[in-house]
């Protein structure tokens, strides 16, 4: 049975509480015993020595808070006895030494993927439709209304009645599925997952950059693994406007090699003629796409981006290392990962940049931090504000504590890049990516950076996924895992209670991430059909 408390770093001047503790209980920490002084939740963390005001309180070996007043040995941590405090860091580097995983097994290990013409390999093959402006989003919906349900991926408008007539004009000659299975199903186009239509609010009103951002992001969507080719609405006035995309687009794919359909409502006039356009346009585009089969790739065409939502004090001790090690076995199989949500960083800065493979790579990840917390200072705010009330109620009592805890999905790896929102990822090897904190917007990034799956740890359960890229969620707690059976792929509740270990987790989740690729698993939020598309505004979002 092991013991109800942990002491992450043999530096560490605190416990974390495995299972409620009450006055009086004497518990164990390696060959040493410590008596609790008062009530610790789970998930909480306890004194190991008397603290007075201004000592500071080290978990995972650095800085995580400051004391604010008395706090005896063997009492509990909180937001009434301590306050946020990161150690300070430099751009320059001071080396250590890097001790990854063997890799080795999984170097030949493959799963079943569409390879496309520049060379990346994607999980799912998608089509997607996209508004270059909010304006556009009602003729979006209409054409999903209307693509949905007559090709078998949704839930009826005039134009559903077109799309009937070309898929009969299809069907008059060789048909999109020859597959009876796939017939009875409802599915015209068996050999795509689906057509995606990414609304959202931008493209015009804010800044020039929001729109270069936005830009930016759709173009990494369509050069995204996952999809096959792109229909894309313009208004024609807006700021974000089709030369953006497309310049943004040539950067990503000097060669172009997605087919991508154009559609200006400003230059079509009437919208029946705008509508009718492109519903012809995309159900070419979907003839074409469906000639696409999966092919053994190896797991070096893997970019997975390593992220966490709804955050709880076992997050770093059970499902954030367990994608840490995924992410060092992927990136040393020479595939690509992504650690993203920068507020979620902060107080590991120093650890990271030690980690970084190049001087350039340390001045770079320091002053993206410095100028995003500076945009956060100058209204008011500041990354000490990111943790959410489930976060602190479950344990993660300042940012520092939850940084230190986040930062263990990027394993041990060396740091080879660093990219800034929204650029596309190109380095293999771990990746610090600029992203906010909040889930949807920093997954939404992930993927048009190129992740081909998201690997997202939860402690207090989130429901997050994205429309062209599986999300695996995974709980740190067997509890959620039990109690949000439909919302979770994978538990790793048994490093905490002591029936397996990290490595064992590691193996069976890139196992599980192995299946998800082939297309022979689908995520719960796939299944939930739960398709979140957030892009961010370069302003403050923590």
């Amino acid at each position: 049975m092991p013991e109800p408390v942990l002491q992450i770093d043999p530096r560490d001047n605190v416990l974390v509480a495995l299972k409620p503790l009450q006055p009086g209980d004497v518990v164990r920490y390696g060959a040493n015993s410590i008596t609790i002084a008062t009530n610790v939740p789970p998930k909480h963390k306890l004194s190991l020595v008397d603290l007075k005001p201004g000592d500071l309180v080290y978990l995972y070996g650095m800085v995580v808070a400051e004391a604010t007043e008395s706090i005896p040995r063997g009492a509990a941590i909180s937001t009434r006895n301590v306050r946020h405090r990161a150690g300070a860091y430099t751009a320059l580097r001071q080396p250590v030494e890097i001790h990854p995983p063997d890799a080795t097994p999984w170097r030949d290990r493959s799963f079943l993927g569409y390879h496309r013409a520049d060379g990346q390999v994607g999980t799912r093959n998608y089509w997607i439709v996209i508004p270059l402006v909010f304006c556009e989003n009602r003729n979006v919906d209409r054409l999903r209304e209307a693509l949905d349900e007559e090709l078998g991926y949704g839930a009826a408008n005039s134009y559903r009645q077109h799309v009937r007539g070309l898929v009969e004009k299809q069907s008059n000659g060789r048909a999109p599925s020859e597959s009876p299975a796939h017939r009875e199903a409802g599915r015209v186009f068996p050999n795509i997952d689906g057509i995606r239509f990414l609304t959202h609010t931008g493209g015009c009103g804010g800044t020039r950059q929001d729109a270069q951002a936005l830009c930016g992001l759709l173009a990494g969507y369509i050069h995204h693994p996952n999809v096959a080719g792109a229909t894309v609405l313009s208004l024609g006035c807006q700021n974000a406007q089709v030369s953006m995309l497309m310049d943004e687009l040539r950067a990503r794919d000097p060669r172009r090699t997605k087919p991508v359909r154009i559609f200006e409502h400003q230059r079509s006039g009437r919208d029946t003629v705008l509508m009718t356009d492109a519903l012809d346009a995309t159900f070419a585009g979907l003839v074409e796409a469906n000639r696409a089969e999966r092919a053994p790739a190896p797991v070096a065409k893997l970019t997975l981006g390593l992220e966490c939502g709804g955050s709880d004090g076992f997050s770093g001790i059970s499902a954030n290392p367990t994608v840490g090690f995924v992410s060092d076995l992927v990136a040393g199989s020479g595939g690509t990962t992504l650690l993203s949500e920068f507020p979620e960083l902060h107080g590991v800065e120093q650890e990271l940049i030690n980690r970084c493979a190049t001087d350039e790579l340390a001045r770079r990840f320091s002053d993206l931090m410095h100028a995003y917390a500076a945009r956060a200072k100058a209204v008011q705010s500041g990354f000490e504000m990111n943790p959410s009330p489930g976060n602190i109620a479950d344990g993660l009592t300042t940012d520092a504590i939850k940084s230190a805890g986040a930062a263990r999905k990027g394993g041990v790896s060396p740091v080879r890049g660093v990219l800034d929102y929204p650029e596309y990822a190109t380095t293999p090897g771990l990746n610090l990516h600029c992203t906010p904190g909040n889930d949807v917007e920093s997954v939404t990034a992930q993927v048009g950076s190129g992740a081909n799956l998201v690997l997202f740890t939860t402690g207090l359960g989130t429901p997050t996924g994205n429309p062209i890229a599986p999300v695996i969620k995974i709980s740190s707690n067997s509890p959620l895992a039990g109690r949000m059976p439909d919302n979770i792929d994978f538990d790793t509740g048994g490093i905490v209670t002591g029936e397996t270990s990290i490595p064992e987790c590691a193996a069976k989740l890139l196992e599980l991430s192995l299946d998800v690729a082939s297309g022979r698993t689908l995520t719960r939020a796939e299944l939930l059909d739960q398709n979140d598309f957030i892009p961010w505004k370069r302003g403050v979002s923590l």
